[in-house]
């Protein structure tokens, strides 16, 4: 991934010597589960801990000649090790080290993504509390519907990024797995007892049928919850891009000073994250396509899925901790317009009180076309005329004589539309959250 998108945490473990720091770690294991086994002296394995040490140069320099990374890895710690060296690696294959070792990166990468995502949900959760009974215009198709609150709005959001952050768990819980099976998965020279030893050491569970590799399904369940993750991401931002419109102005990204928005027009103010986060997103979707492809392997297994996983596994990861990082920072200094919000409800003259005034008629006895048509011609003369609405069912003989002033007041107050608003809060904030969080 190029450096714009990656943050220094997540960049760092997916370098070359993080990758090589992980495939030691498995190696070791093995070593000491060999030791407790009596298999290998326990000197050996003090000797083996203490001199064995990662070169990247070197090891880059071996696999030059070698064409082969794994035993370029094991050449330089025969390097570095000395005669001892001969337990390293001892009945494994490569695949045991290299998808156990993956198994840490993922889960190193993956906890990073759960800790942006608790950091996104409380941002969530303060901007659907601080704006709660802030009236605003729902939207359906793009056109005025009925009001919601912007408090409503966002936490629809956060319920929704809650569902994404155990989806996210989940495939990371399916990637914490490993494999210490030999060629093609039949202990032919380890033992399961040995696998579980070794695995228990690095915090992974044992994959109970690996073949010679760890089966891709569970790559592709991890990366397809980042990718719907990323579908949630691009949802918010359409909806926040959508709002930032000129016509619409109800949020704005926040401008920091010296900020430019055009290089040919200085007024612009343009909504640069939001619509960097929905290409981004995109990139994200791509890619888990890739993990999906990497499931059919032939036979015990072949290599197809290497070079697909070189690139997807650090990208995927960088891409979706710097999402959530930009998404944060967007939310955090969004600018709110509650104001703005009003003037775009009166912009449709009052016609969101349509279904109320169509259903207290249903409620005198009148038939529901009877009704839906009486109401229908009033909203299409008020948006024709641009008449408020409320003033044309108040002039209307057969409609008011039918519902009385009184009636029509409370009709017409928009404060209904939030009457089970603190019902909807209570239900969201107060689900059981995952035991992790």
């Amino acid at each position: 991934m190029i450096d714009r998108y990656t943050r220094p945490a997540m960049g760092r473990i997916w370098t070359l010597e993080n990758r090589y720091r992980a495939w030691l770690d498995v190696e070791l294991a093995v070593c000491e589960a060999w030791g407790e086994l009596g298999r290998v002296p326990a000197d050996a394995v003090a000797r083996i801990k203490a001199r064995a040490a990662i070169d990247v140069d070197r090891i880059l320099a071996i696999e030059e000649v070698t064409r082969h990374d794994v035993i370029a890895f094991l050449t330089s710690l025969e390097e570095k090790v000395g005669p001892e060296a001969r337990y390293i690696h001892l009945g494994c294959t490569s695949s045991d080290i290299v998808d156990t070792a993956n198994a840490l990166l993922l889960v190193q990468a993956g906890t990073l993504i759960l800790s942006d995502l608790d950091a996104l949900l409380a941002t969530l959760a303060d901007l659907a509390r601080r704006h709660k009974g802030v009236l605003c215009m729902g939207r359906t198709h793009g056109i005025h519907a009925e009001p919601t609150s912007f408090g409503l709005k966002m936490l629809g959001f956060y319920a929704e990024f809650v569902r994404h952050r155990e989806r996210v768990q989940a495939g990371l819980e399916s990637v914490r797995a490993g494999k210490i099976s030999g060629a093609v998965g039949t202990y032919a020279f380890l033992s399961p007892d040995l696998e579980a030893r070794a695995l228990a050491r690095l915090g992974l569970a044992v994959d109970p049928h690996s073949t010679q590799i760890v089966q891709r399904d569970r790559y592709a369940h991890f990366f397809t919850s980042l990718a719907i993750m990323a579908g949630g991401v691009e949802r918010l931002c359409v909806e926040l891009r959508h709002l930032q419109r000129t016509e619409v102005l109800e949020v704005e990204e926040g401008f920091a000073k010296g900020q430019k928005g055009s290089s040919a027009m200085p007024h612009k103010k343009n909504p640069i994250s939001a619509e960097n986060l929905c290409g981004l997103s995109r990139l994200l979707r791509s890619n888990a396509l890739a993990s999906l492809e990497d499931q059919a392997l032939w036979h015990e297994r072949d290599i197809s899925h290497s070079s697909v996983e070189r690139v997807i596994m650090p990208d995927s990861t960088i891409l979706a901790d710097y999402v959530l990082a930009r998404l944060d920072r967007l939310l955090r200094g969004l600018v709110v317009k509650p104001e703005r919000m009003r003037e775009n409800m009166e912009r449709s003259y009052g016609l969101y009180f349509s279904q109320r005034v169509l259903t207290a008629l249903i409620a005198t006895g009148l038939p529901r076309q009877q009704a839906y048509e009486a109401v229908q011609r009033l909203a299409m003369q008020s948006w024709e005329s641009r008449t408020p609405f409320p003033d044309l069912v108040r002039a209307d003989a057969a409609i008011s004589g039918r519902l009385g002033a009184e009636t029509l007041k409370d009709l017409f107050d928009p404060a209904y539309y939030l009457r089970y608003e603190d019902a909807i809060f209570e239900r969201v904030l107060a689900a059981p959250l995952t035991e992790d969080r």
